[in-house]
Parts: structure tokens; sequence; C-alpha cells
């Protein structure tokens, strides 16, 4: 009785209708980018410096300084061997509003040397040397704050290793089609929601629905490609999926470039993912997995349809085809399989140790 790579090497292992499904599904993974790294864009931290007291802007203005004049007279300079934390991070704790404050060098009547005037917290913000908007500067993600910037990140990868650990049982349970598009619908609504977040505990929370569904929904994409080609395609495509990645990654910089606002550059980002739900009707369940589910007549549809596809006739035994499990149940896989065997249990190792 044949077996599904028996059927594609009759049909063709990777012909036309494999090529556009692997071109549909590369374009999924070259979306992926922008959640794995896009931190880099949508949190840049541009240089930045607290803002000015409203008494020190009056004397500003009173005094007719430019910004640049504006900022060397009422801002400490950068700290020890160059360290700019004292400016981006501390201002002047003096009354700016004073009578006895000139033009020329306002602080010079108060101490001889600026390094010993008091110095506090930011308290009227931070000023922004940037013509665009990120995170950062939007929420105000530096200083004391600046741990919240890396807990988005925390978040994404949280989302994951959660969803990671699920893939598996879900993908096995319910189909590779199906857990697919749920997942694209999932992260596109996610990542919209995100664009237009008007807190900073929203944009952690849509970050990391991202992540849980996003991960699951690259991997269940790969798996996909992978059981539609034939065996001695299989790890050409699995290379060409990941490479596709990379391309998204180009992409995204070139994104950024043109958009400088981190809302913008989500939105951006994150809409053409609702095309890929048209998938639903371009991209055709794996046959390996509905002939493990017992579903024979679909199976053998699928393998019709790839034949159609790729202009070759449908070989006589597809009727008789037959899962690669010849076990007389269904596998009841676990995570301990991943151990079981000394060979499995090596590769298992080498893969933890890679990622």
């Amino acid at each position: 009785m044949p077996t599904v790579d028996d059927v594609l090497a009759q049909v063709g292992e990777f012909h036309l209708f494999q090529k556009q499904t692997f071109l549909l599904l590369a374009l999924l993974s070259a979306a992926m980018p922008p959640i794995y790294v896009g931190i880099v864009f949508l949190g840049f931290t541009p240089e930045h410096h607290c803002r000015p007291s409203p008494g020190a802007a009056q004397l500003s203005r009173r005094c007719g300084w430019s910004p640049a004049e504006e900022l060397n007279l009422t801002v400490p300079g950068p700290g020890p061997a160059g360290e700019a934390f004292p400016r981006r991070c501390r201002s002047y704790q003096v009354a700016w509003n004073g009578s006895g404050l000139g033009c020329a060098d306002p602080l010079a009547g108060l101490a001889a040397d600026r390094s010993l005037l008091p110095l506090g917290p930011c308290g009227h913000g931070w000023a922004y040397d940037t013509p665009g908007s990120s995170i950062v500067t939007e929420f105000n993600l530096v200083c004391a704050d600046a741990w919240m910037l890396d807990l988005v990140q925390v978040a994404v990868n949280l989302g994951f290793f959660l969803g990671s650990v699920g893939i598996g049982y879900v993908a096995d349970r319910f189909g590779r089609k199906p857990c697919l598009l749920l997942t694209i619908l999932v992260n596109a609504t996610a990542g919209v929601l995100m664009a237009v977040a008007p807190t900073y505990p929203w944009v952690l929370l849509f970050r990391l629905v991202q992540g849980l569904v996003s991960k699951v929904g690259w991997l269940i994409g790969y798996i996909l490609i992978t059981e539609l080609v034939g065996l001695s395609y299989r790890r050409t495509v699995g290379i060409c999926y990941q490479a596709a990645f990379s391309v998204g990654l180009l992409a995204l910089a070139g994104a950024a470039y043109v958009l400088p606002h981190w809302r913008w550059l989500q939105f951006a980002v994150t809409v053409p993912n609702f095309c890929f739900l048209l998938y639903y009707w371009c991209v055709p369940e794996s046959p390996r997995w509905l002939l493990s589910q017992h579903r024979h007549a679909e199976a053998t549809q699928v393998l019709r349809l790839i034949a159609r596809r790729n202009g070759q006739a449908v070989p006589a035994a597809l009727q008789c085809l037959r899962a690669e499990e010849e076990a007389g149940e269904k596998p009841n896989p676990s995570f301990l399989d991943l151990v079981r065997t000394p060979q499995i249990r090596k590769h298992t190792l080498v893969l933890m140790y890679n990622w």
C-alpha cells in the first residue's frame, strides 16, 4: 500500500503546486520579523534630556536663547568620562524664577562650579532629539523606567515559549490549516490593537498575545510546507522557508526608515497579515495529517488536487493510500518522546543548545 511520499514521487515532489504553496507560506515567514525583532525600531531610544522647568523655559524666552543655548545653560552636561546619564536623567534643582539669574550664565551666581549644584530627577518629562516617535518617547521609558522597554520584549519571548510548548498538541489535534488561520487572525488583530493602544500596559498585553500566536503560526507554516513536498525536497524548503525570515528583516528595516513613527510602523507591518486569511482558499490541509486522523477521502482529494495542478495523472494506487504509521492505533505522543532514545535525545539537546 502506497504512502503519501510514494504518491508525491509520482505526481510531483516539488512541482508547480508545491512551488506556489511554498511562495505563499514564505510570505508568512517574511512577516515574522516585526514581532521577533520589531522592538529595535518600535522601542528606539533617541538621545534625550530633561525638559526644562517652567521657570527655566520662561527665562529662556526672556533671554532669547536658542534651543542649543537653552540646553547648554539649563541642563547638566555629561558626567565623568563622557557619561551621559546626568544630562539624560537629572536636572538642576534651583529656583529658575529667581530675580538674580542673568542671561549670560544664569548658574554662575549660584555656584562657581556647576558640579556642586544639587541635581534631582526630571520633574517635567523629557525632550527627545528625534523627528519621529517610539514606545520609549511616547511613554517615557527612560532612566528609572528604562526596564519597562525590556519588559515588552520579555512579554514577546514569554509568549513564544508558552505558544511553542503547546504547538505540537494543537496542530495534531485540530489540524494544520485551522490552527494556521486562527493564529493569523489573532496575531493581526492584536497587532492592530497594539498600534492604537492608549497606555503602556495595553501595549504589553497585546505584545504578549502576539508572542503567543505568532511563533505558533510560523511553526505551523513550516510544518505544512514540509508535509506537502516530497522527501527529497523537505530539507530544502525548510531552509528556504527560514531564509524568507531574513528577507523580512530587510523589508522591516526599509519600512522603519520610511515610517519613523512607531504607531504607523506597527500598523503598516501588521495590516498585511489579514491578507494571509485568504490562504483558506489557497493552501490545503496536510494530507499526512488527514491520513493520521483516518480522513482518507479528504487526503485523497488533496492529493488529486496536487496531481491536477502539477499536470500529472492520478495514480491508480491512490485509493489504497495509507499513513506512514503502520500501527493499528493512533500514536499517543508525549514530551518524553524527545528523550526516549539515545539518537532523538542527542538531537533534542543539540537543538536546545543551538536555540
